[in-house]
């Protein structure tokens, strides 16, 4: 019994987290469409580990950067991308005209599932090497992004109101590249930093470990 409350321990509180955020963000958000767009990969990402849990639970690691995840694109829904009042404070500080939360979004956007996907790939034996195991995340987490921005073109089409919101260019005509270097550099730090802290984890889900 004490062994299943260890267990159930991180979730709850992981649940009682991502629910405040949710909450806070859901209460009278910058733009209701921009912020049902911005918070549903946050949702799918609930849904999925829930329905994973059991058959497949991830590492502490996994679980905590996909909450971060989650909370940056919370946050994110609320104020928009462009409006973040902590972001506004320092592109005045450095005297920038744009509030660049959105790249740190970019950035989470590679640094999860670079983890996430190494995961996958070492406990179902994907990929033998370390060297093309690293290459293959790093290339997943690129698709992964160019797919994201497909999806916010696809988007803009549809709803011209909301396509500036959900976009968050702020009229950099380079945005949707840099969006995606930012994944690129985010993928290669998360391998960089955190590998042998990852794989620690994942030796204490072997069985008898």
């Amino acid at each position: 019994m004490h062994s299943a409350f260890q267990r159930k321990t991180p979730a709850l509180l992981w649940l009682l987290v991502f629910g405040a955020v949710l909450l806070w963000s859901a209460i009278a958000p910058k733009d209701r469409l921009t912020w049902w767009l911005e918070v549903m990969p946050a949702l799918a990402a609930l849904a999925l580990l829930a329905a994973t849990r059991d058959r497949f639970p991830l590492t502490p690691l996994c679980y905590g950067l996909i909450l971060l995840h989650c909370i940056i694109l919370m946050v994110g829904g609320h104020y928009t991308y462009a409006e973040v009042p902590l972001f506004d404070q320092i592109a005045q500080w450095s005297g920038s005209s744009r509030n660049n939360y959105d790249k740190v979004g970019h950035f989470a956007q590679g640094f999860v599932p670079a983890i996430a996907a190494r995961e996958i790939l070492l406990r179902l034996d994907v990929v033998n090497g370390n060297y093309w195991r690293a290459f293959l995340v790093v290339c997943f987490c690129l698709a992964f992004s160019a797919f994201y921005e497909l999806i916010e073109w696809w988007v803009a089409l549809l709803s011209a109101e909301a396509a500036e919101s959900f976009l968050g260019t702020q009229g950099y005509i380079w945005d949707t590249q840099s969006d995606m270097l930012m994944a690129l550099i985010g993928a290669i730090c998360a391998l960089g930093l955190l590998s042998s802290l990852h794989d620690r984890q994942l030796a204490r889900l072997q069985p008898g470990a």
